[in-house]
């Protein structure tokens, strides 16, 4: 096996939907790192909000919008996110801290992470606090409601969850 790239991250997580947080966690992966690759995740036991081939092709879009098309590479994670990184010659898994619970779920996984791939490193980033608040689970559910959430998201990605029903609709 051929060793890791420290200036390669990965970004892992389902984006379902992309938000402004996970766009700011990306521009400042993208000032710290040479290369980063955006893991899309699907739980195993949800249905998506959006779906895979729609969160992939906005994360496409978000690339182009930040002219980083080069540097970031868009791909579905399957298994361990560690396999994810060794997968792709990553040497670091970037994670986004919101809050302190952040830190307690993240840390824990973190360690799990560090005994199943030693030489994977973790980088915990914390939000900008202007994005601070935003969730994928917050925006799925006003979005659900028909609230506006363009405070939230992109541009692009408001459109996307337009073409949704909101509850209730058939």
């Amino acid at each position: 096996m051929s060793a890791l790239d420290p200036r390669h991250a990965l970004f892992p997580g389902s984006f379902d939907p992309p938000t402004l947080g996970h766009e700011d966690l990306l521009r400042r992966a993208l000032a710290l790192f040479d290369r980063v690759t955006l893991a899309v995740a699907e739980h195993p036991t949800k249905a998506g909000f959006l779906s895979f081939d729609r969160r992939v092709a906005l994360l496409h879009e978000l690339a182009e919008s930040m002219d980083a098309a080069e540097r970031l590479d868009v791909r579905r994670l399957d298994g361990l996110v560690v396999d994810g990184c060794r997968d792709v010659g990553a040497g670091v898994l970037l994670r986004g801290l919101r809050s302190g619970a952040d830190f307690d779920y993240e840390a824990p996984m973190a360690g799990t992470n560090r005994a199943m791939a030693p030489e994977v490193e973790t980088l915990f980033l914390a939000a900008t606090p202007a994005v601070s608040h935003i969730s994928s689970t917050l925006v799925r559910q006003i979005a659900g409601l028909g609230g506006d959430v363009s405070s939230l998201v992109s541009p692009t990605v408001l459109a996307a969850l337009a073409d949704l029903p909101a509850a209730g609709e058939a």
